[in-house]
Protein backbone atom coordinates (compact mmCIF):
# COMPACT_ATOMS: atom_id res chain seq x y z
CA UNK A 1 0.00 0.00 0.00
CA UNK A 2 1.29 3.43 -0.93
CA UNK A 3 2.22 5.95 1.76
CA UNK A 4 0.33 9.20 1.21
CA UNK A 5 1.19 12.86 1.69
CA UNK A 6 0.15 16.29 0.53
CA UNK A 7 3.66 17.07 -0.70
CA UNK A 8 6.53 14.76 -1.54
CA UNK A 9 10.01 16.29 -1.74
CA UNK A 10 12.78 14.46 -3.61
CA UNK A 11 16.19 15.68 -2.44
CA UNK A 12 16.81 17.06 1.04
CA UNK A 13 19.83 19.26 0.42
CA UNK A 14 19.52 23.04 0.62
CA UNK A 15 16.45 23.71 -1.53
CA UNK A 16 14.59 20.51 -0.70
CA UNK A 17 15.00 20.70 3.06
CA UNK A 18 14.00 24.39 3.01
CA UNK A 19 10.90 23.44 1.00
CA UNK A 20 10.01 20.72 3.51
CA UNK A 21 10.31 23.27 6.33
CA UNK A 22 8.18 25.85 4.58
CA UNK A 23 5.49 23.42 3.36
CA UNK A 24 5.20 21.86 6.82
CA UNK A 25 4.98 25.33 8.36
CA UNK A 26 1.90 25.92 6.18
CA UNK A 27 0.23 22.82 7.54
CA UNK A 28 0.87 20.43 4.66
CA UNK A 29 1.62 16.79 5.33
CA UNK A 30 5.16 16.49 3.97
CA UNK A 31 7.35 13.50 3.23
CA UNK A 32 10.92 14.18 2.16
CA UNK A 33 13.22 11.57 0.63
CA UNK A 34 16.97 11.60 0.10
CA UNK A 35 19.30 8.96 -1.27
CA UNK A 36 21.77 9.67 1.54
CA UNK A 37 21.51 11.32 4.97
CA UNK A 38 21.97 15.10 4.66
CA UNK A 39 24.07 16.97 5.38
CA UNK A 40 26.38 14.74 3.37
CA UNK A 41 29.29 15.20 0.97
CA UNK A 42 27.77 13.61 -2.14
CA UNK A 43 26.13 16.66 -3.71
CA UNK A 44 26.51 20.43 -3.55
CA UNK A 45 25.29 21.54 -0.11
CA UNK A 46 28.35 21.08 2.08
CA UNK A 47 31.82 22.50 2.66
CA UNK A 48 31.56 24.25 6.09
CA UNK A 49 30.98 27.72 4.65
CA UNK A 50 29.07 29.31 1.80
CA UNK A 51 29.22 32.96 0.79
CA UNK A 52 26.22 35.26 1.10
CA UNK A 53 26.44 38.72 -0.50
CA UNK A 54 24.03 41.52 -1.37
CA UNK A 55 25.61 43.55 -4.22
CA UNK A 56 24.91 40.76 -6.65
CA UNK A 57 27.08 40.93 -9.75
CA UNK A 58 25.18 38.24 -11.64
CA UNK A 59 22.09 40.44 -12.01
CA UNK A 60 20.20 43.06 -9.96
CA UNK A 61 17.08 40.85 -10.11
CA UNK A 62 18.61 38.67 -7.36
CA UNK A 63 18.76 41.44 -4.75
CA UNK A 64 15.11 41.27 -3.56
CA UNK A 65 15.47 37.48 -3.51
CA UNK A 66 18.65 37.82 -1.44
CA UNK A 67 17.03 40.24 1.02
CA UNK A 68 14.16 37.84 1.63
CA UNK A 69 16.72 35.07 2.11
CA UNK A 70 18.54 37.08 4.78
CA UNK A 71 15.28 37.59 6.67
CA UNK A 72 14.49 33.88 6.53
CA UNK A 73 18.00 32.80 7.56
CA UNK A 74 17.55 34.93 10.66
CA UNK A 75 14.10 33.39 11.21
CA UNK A 76 15.63 29.92 10.93
CA UNK A 77 18.31 30.87 13.43
CA UNK A 78 15.59 31.92 15.88
CA UNK A 79 13.48 28.81 15.32
CA UNK A 80 16.42 26.40 15.51
CA UNK A 81 18.38 28.20 18.23
CA UNK A 82 21.58 27.90 16.19
CA UNK A 83 24.03 30.37 14.65
CA UNK A 84 23.88 29.94 10.87
CA UNK A 85 25.22 33.23 9.47
CA UNK A 86 28.49 35.00 10.26
CA UNK A 87 28.69 38.59 8.98
CA UNK A 88 32.17 39.49 7.75
CA UNK A 89 31.55 42.09 5.04
CA UNK A 90 32.43 41.35 1.47
CA UNK A 91 34.62 42.59 -1.37
CA UNK A 92 34.18 42.25 -5.14
CA UNK A 93 37.65 42.84 -6.62
CA UNK A 94 38.92 43.26 -10.16
CA UNK A 95 39.09 45.66 -13.09
CA UNK A 96 36.49 48.45 -12.76
CA UNK A 97 34.93 47.54 -16.11
CA UNK A 98 34.97 43.78 -15.49
CA UNK A 99 31.76 41.80 -15.03
CA UNK A 100 32.34 41.34 -11.29
CA UNK A 101 32.84 44.93 -10.12
CA UNK A 102 30.63 46.54 -12.77
CA UNK A 103 27.85 44.02 -12.09
CA UNK A 104 28.05 44.42 -8.32
CA UNK A 105 28.05 48.20 -8.70
CA UNK A 106 24.95 48.03 -10.91
CA UNK A 107 23.08 46.02 -8.27
CA UNK A 108 24.27 48.30 -5.47
CA UNK A 109 23.10 51.45 -7.25
CA UNK A 110 19.77 50.02 -8.44
CA UNK A 111 18.81 48.76 -5.00
CA UNK A 112 20.44 51.36 -2.76
CA UNK A 113 22.94 48.96 -1.18
CA UNK A 114 25.45 50.70 1.07
CA UNK A 115 28.90 50.23 -0.38
CA UNK A 116 32.34 51.74 -0.90
CA UNK A 117 34.47 51.65 -4.02
CA UNK A 118 38.14 51.51 -3.03
CA UNK A 119 41.23 51.75 -5.18
CA UNK A 120 43.97 49.15 -4.75
CA UNK A 121 46.12 51.04 -2.17
CA UNK A 122 43.06 51.89 -0.05
CA UNK A 123 41.86 48.29 0.03
CA UNK A 124 45.32 46.94 0.86
CA UNK A 125 45.63 49.49 3.67
CA UNK A 126 42.29 48.46 5.16
CA UNK A 127 42.88 44.73 4.71
CA UNK A 128 46.63 44.05 4.93
CA UNK A 129 47.71 40.76 3.47
CA UNK A 130 45.78 41.08 0.22
CA UNK A 131 47.45 42.19 -3.02
CA UNK A 132 45.55 43.86 -5.86
CA UNK A 133 46.84 44.75 -9.29
CA UNK A 134 47.39 48.54 -9.46
CA UNK A 135 44.46 49.12 -11.84
CA UNK A 136 41.97 47.02 -9.85
CA UNK A 137 39.27 48.35 -7.53
CA UNK A 138 37.22 46.75 -4.77
CA UNK A 139 33.53 47.20 -4.08
CA UNK A 140 33.11 46.68 -0.33
CA UNK A 141 29.71 45.94 1.24
CA UNK A 142 28.78 45.38 4.87
CA UNK A 143 26.06 42.70 4.95
CA UNK A 144 28.00 39.94 3.20
CA UNK A 145 29.35 37.00 5.11
CA UNK A 146 29.33 33.24 5.57
CA UNK A 147 26.57 30.68 5.95
CA UNK A 148 27.34 27.38 7.67
CA UNK A 149 25.75 24.89 5.25
CA UNK A 150 25.79 21.74 7.36
CA UNK A 151 24.23 23.60 10.29
CA UNK A 152 21.70 25.21 7.94
CA UNK A 153 20.55 21.86 6.56
CA UNK A 154 20.43 20.27 10.02
CA UNK A 155 18.27 23.21 11.11
CA UNK A 156 15.93 22.90 8.13
CA UNK A 157 15.50 19.21 8.92
CA UNK A 158 14.96 19.72 12.64
CA UNK A 159 12.45 22.53 12.13
CA UNK A 160 10.62 20.64 9.38
CA UNK A 161 10.29 17.59 11.62
CA UNK A 162 9.15 19.77 14.53
CA UNK A 163 6.35 21.02 12.27
CA UNK A 164 5.29 17.50 11.36
CA UNK A 165 7.31 16.63 8.25
CA UNK A 166 8.52 13.05 7.84
CA UNK A 167 12.03 12.96 6.37
CA UNK A 168 13.28 9.63 5.08
CA UNK A 169 17.00 9.28 4.35
CA UNK A 170 19.14 6.56 2.79
CA UNK A 171 16.29 5.90 0.38
CA UNK A 172 16.67 6.26 -3.38
CA UNK A 173 13.94 7.55 -5.69
CA UNK A 174 13.75 5.35 -8.77
CA UNK A 175 10.84 6.74 -10.79
CA UNK A 176 7.80 8.97 -10.63
CA UNK A 177 4.68 9.57 -12.66
CA UNK A 178 1.93 12.16 -12.56
CA UNK A 179 -1.72 11.84 -13.54
CA UNK A 180 -5.08 13.39 -12.72
CA UNK A 181 -4.99 11.79 -9.26
CA UNK A 182 -1.67 13.32 -8.26
CA UNK A 183 1.82 11.86 -8.25
CA UNK A 184 3.23 8.41 -7.53
CA UNK A 185 6.91 7.97 -6.57
CA UNK A 186 8.70 4.63 -6.45
CA UNK A 187 11.79 4.29 -4.30
CA UNK A 188 14.00 1.34 -3.53
CA UNK A 189 11.93 0.83 -0.35
CA UNK A 190 8.39 2.12 -0.82
CA UNK A 191 5.67 3.49 -3.08
CA UNK A 192 4.33 6.97 -2.27
CA UNK A 193 1.28 8.91 -3.43
CA UNK A 194 0.89 12.66 -3.06
CA UNK A 195 -1.08 15.58 -4.41
CA UNK A 196 2.11 17.49 -5.20
CA UNK A 197 5.75 16.65 -5.90
CA UNK A 198 8.86 18.82 -5.48
CA UNK A 199 12.02 17.69 -7.28
CA UNK A 200 15.11 19.32 -5.75
CA UNK A 201 17.68 16.75 -6.77
CA UNK A 202 20.67 18.91 -7.69
CA UNK A 203 23.12 17.05 -9.90
CA UNK A 204 20.63 14.19 -10.23
CA UNK A 205 17.98 16.45 -11.77
CA UNK A 206 18.80 15.27 -15.34
CA UNK A 207 17.93 11.72 -14.29
CA UNK A 208 14.61 12.66 -12.71
CA UNK A 209 13.60 15.29 -15.28
CA UNK A 210 15.06 13.96 -18.56
CA UNK A 211 13.44 16.81 -20.52
CA UNK A 212 16.17 19.05 -19.03
CA UNK A 213 19.09 16.66 -19.43
CA UNK A 214 20.23 18.09 -22.80
CA UNK A 215 20.77 21.58 -21.39
CA UNK A 216 22.11 20.92 -17.88
CA UNK A 217 25.82 20.53 -17.24
CA UNK A 218 27.30 18.97 -14.09
CA UNK A 219 30.63 20.58 -13.18
CA UNK A 220 33.29 19.36 -10.75
CA UNK A 221 34.41 21.93 -8.17
CA UNK A 222 37.28 21.84 -5.69
CA UNK A 223 37.57 23.73 -2.39
CA UNK A 224 40.70 23.85 -0.24
CA UNK A 225 41.64 25.07 3.22
CA UNK A 226 45.13 26.35 4.06
CA UNK A 227 46.93 27.23 7.27
CA UNK A 228 48.11 30.83 6.84
CA UNK A 229 51.88 30.85 6.69
CA UNK A 230 52.20 34.28 8.34
CA UNK A 231 50.06 36.79 10.25
CA UNK A 232 47.08 34.48 10.56
CA UNK A 233 45.14 37.04 12.57
CA UNK A 234 44.70 39.16 9.42
CA UNK A 235 42.62 36.46 7.80
CA UNK A 236 40.10 35.53 10.48
CA UNK A 237 36.42 36.43 10.24
CA UNK A 238 36.83 39.48 12.45
CA UNK A 239 39.48 41.10 10.24
CA UNK A 240 38.89 39.76 6.74
CA UNK A 241 35.93 39.91 4.33
CA UNK A 242 34.68 37.22 2.03
CA UNK A 243 36.06 38.12 -1.39
CA UNK A 244 35.46 37.40 -5.05
CA UNK A 245 38.32 38.18 -7.43
CA UNK A 246 38.04 38.61 -11.19
CA UNK A 247 41.66 37.65 -11.69
CA UNK A 248 41.26 37.34 -15.45
CA UNK A 249 38.42 38.58 -17.64
CA UNK A 250 35.36 36.52 -16.78
CA UNK A 251 37.21 34.21 -14.37
CA UNK A 252 36.33 34.34 -10.67
CA UNK A 253 38.25 33.14 -7.61
CA UNK A 254 36.65 33.04 -4.14
CA UNK A 255 38.34 33.40 -0.74
CA UNK A 256 36.78 32.82 2.67
CA UNK A 257 38.12 34.08 6.01
CA UNK A 258 39.37 31.54 8.51
CA UNK A 259 36.78 30.39 11.05
CA UNK A 260 39.35 28.26 12.85
CA UNK A 261 39.71 25.48 10.30
CA UNK A 262 41.85 27.25 7.71
CA UNK A 263 41.64 29.91 5.02
CA UNK A 264 39.33 28.57 2.31
CA UNK A 265 39.66 29.20 -1.43
CA UNK A 266 38.35 27.89 -4.72
CA UNK A 267 37.74 28.72 -8.35
CA UNK A 268 34.17 29.61 -9.31
CA UNK A 269 33.41 27.63 -12.47
CA UNK A 270 36.01 26.31 -14.86
CA UNK A 271 35.96 22.74 -13.58
CA UNK A 272 35.49 19.77 -15.93
CA UNK A 273 32.07 18.36 -16.69
CA UNK A 274 31.29 15.17 -14.82
CA UNK A 275 28.76 12.50 -14.00
CA UNK A 276 27.61 12.54 -10.35
CA UNK A 277 27.81 8.76 -10.23
CA UNK A 278 31.45 8.56 -11.36
CA UNK A 279 32.83 11.91 -10.17
CA UNK A 280 36.48 11.94 -9.05
CA UNK A 281 35.89 12.99 -5.44
CA UNK A 282 39.53 13.19 -4.38
CA UNK A 283 41.38 16.43 -5.16
CA UNK A 284 44.46 15.99 -7.30
CA UNK A 285 47.75 17.89 -7.44
CA UNK A 286 46.60 19.96 -10.41
CA UNK A 287 43.68 21.28 -8.31
CA UNK A 288 46.05 22.38 -5.58
CA UNK A 289 48.51 23.99 -8.01
CA UNK A 290 45.77 26.12 -9.58
CA UNK A 291 44.56 27.44 -6.22
CA UNK A 292 48.05 28.00 -4.81
CA UNK A 293 49.03 29.96 -7.92
CA UNK A 294 46.20 32.40 -7.24
CA UNK A 295 46.86 32.62 -3.51
CA UNK A 296 50.50 33.45 -4.24
CA UNK A 297 49.32 36.39 -6.36
CA UNK A 298 46.42 37.66 -4.24
CA UNK A 299 46.97 36.63 -0.60
CA UNK A 300 50.48 35.18 -0.30
CA UNK A 301 50.48 34.98 3.50
CA UNK A 302 47.61 32.46 3.36
CA UNK A 303 49.53 30.06 1.16
CA UNK A 304 50.72 27.71 3.91
CA UNK A 305 50.18 24.02 4.53
CA UNK A 306 47.18 22.41 2.92
CA UNK A 307 44.82 21.56 5.74
CA UNK A 308 41.84 20.01 3.96
CA UNK A 309 40.11 19.75 0.59
CA UNK A 310 36.82 18.55 -0.85
CA UNK A 311 35.09 18.10 -4.19
CA UNK A 312 31.51 19.12 -4.87
CA UNK A 313 29.38 19.80 -7.94
CA UNK A 314 27.62 22.63 -9.71
CA UNK A 315 24.52 21.89 -11.79
CA UNK A 316 24.63 24.59 -14.46
CA UNK A 317 22.03 26.01 -16.79
CA UNK A 318 23.25 27.70 -20.00
CA UNK A 319 22.50 31.19 -18.63
CA UNK A 320 23.53 30.31 -15.03
CA UNK A 321 20.13 31.35 -13.67
CA UNK A 322 18.20 28.89 -11.53
CA UNK A 323 15.25 26.62 -12.25
CA UNK A 324 12.26 27.25 -9.96
CA UNK A 325 9.08 26.43 -11.82
CA UNK A 326 6.39 23.88 -12.49
CA UNK A 327 7.26 20.90 -14.63
CA UNK A 328 6.58 21.74 -18.29
CA UNK A 329 3.99 18.95 -18.63
CA UNK A 330 2.75 18.33 -15.09
CA UNK A 331 1.47 21.30 -13.09
CA UNK A 332 1.42 19.29 -9.84
CA UNK A 333 5.21 18.90 -10.03
CA UNK A 334 7.59 21.73 -9.05
CA UNK A 335 11.26 21.72 -10.05
CA UNK A 336 13.79 23.61 -7.95
CA UNK A 337 17.40 23.01 -8.81
CA UNK A 338 20.23 23.81 -11.22
CA UNK A 339 21.60 26.58 -9.02
CA UNK A 340 24.68 27.03 -11.24
CA UNK A 341 27.08 27.43 -8.34
CA UNK A 342 25.46 30.37 -6.57
CA UNK A 343 22.23 29.05 -5.08
CA UNK A 344 22.92 28.07 -1.48
CA UNK A 345 22.61 31.59 -0.10
CA UNK A 346 19.07 31.77 -1.46
CA UNK A 347 17.91 28.42 -0.08
CA UNK A 348 15.81 29.84 2.74
CA UNK A 349 13.77 31.96 0.31
CA UNK A 350 13.83 29.27 -2.37
CA UNK A 351 12.07 27.00 0.10
CA UNK A 352 9.44 29.64 0.72
CA UNK A 353 8.86 30.15 -3.01
CA UNK A 354 8.62 26.40 -3.58
CA UNK A 355 5.97 26.22 -0.85
CA UNK A 356 4.07 29.15 -2.34
CA UNK A 357 4.19 27.71 -5.84
CA UNK A 358 3.31 24.21 -4.68
CA UNK A 359 0.49 25.07 -2.27
CA UNK A 360 -0.80 28.46 -3.51
CA UNK A 361 -0.02 28.37 -7.23
CA UNK A 362 1.72 31.75 -7.11
CA UNK A 363 4.79 33.31 -5.49
CA UNK A 364 5.66 36.50 -3.67
CA UNK A 365 8.68 37.15 -5.90
CA UNK A 366 8.80 37.10 -9.71
CA UNK A 367 10.06 33.72 -10.90
CA UNK A 368 9.96 34.49 -14.63
CA UNK A 369 13.80 34.50 -14.95
CA UNK A 370 13.86 30.95 -13.54
CA UNK A 371 11.24 29.44 -15.85
CA UNK A 372 11.72 25.98 -17.30
CA UNK A 373 10.50 27.05 -20.73
CA UNK A 374 13.59 29.15 -21.45
CA UNK A 375 15.70 25.99 -21.19
CA UNK A 376 13.45 23.91 -23.39
CA UNK A 377 13.87 26.48 -26.14
CA UNK A 378 17.64 25.90 -25.90
CA UNK A 379 17.41 22.11 -25.95
CA UNK A 380 18.85 20.57 -29.11
CA UNK A 381 16.38 19.03 -31.54
CA UNK A 382 16.42 15.25 -31.23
Amino acid sequence: MAVTADVLVLGLGAAGSAAAWQCAARGARVIGIDRWAPPHDRGSSFGRTRIIREAYYEHPLYVPFLRRSLDLWRALETESGRTLLVTTGGAMIGPPDGELVAGALSSAREHGIAHELLDAPSFESRFPGYQLQPDWVALVENRAGLLLPEACIESFHACARARGAELRTDERAIAWKADSNGVVVETDQQRYHASRLVIAAGAWLPQLVPELAPVLQIERQVLMWFDPARKAERFDAEHSPIALWEFERGRIFATFPDLGDGFKAGLHHGGPTCDPETLERSPIKADERAIRWLLARLAPDTNGALRDACVCMYTNTPDHHFVIDRHPYHEQVVIASACSGHGFKFASATGEMIAQLTLDGRTQLDLAPFAVQRLLREAPVQ
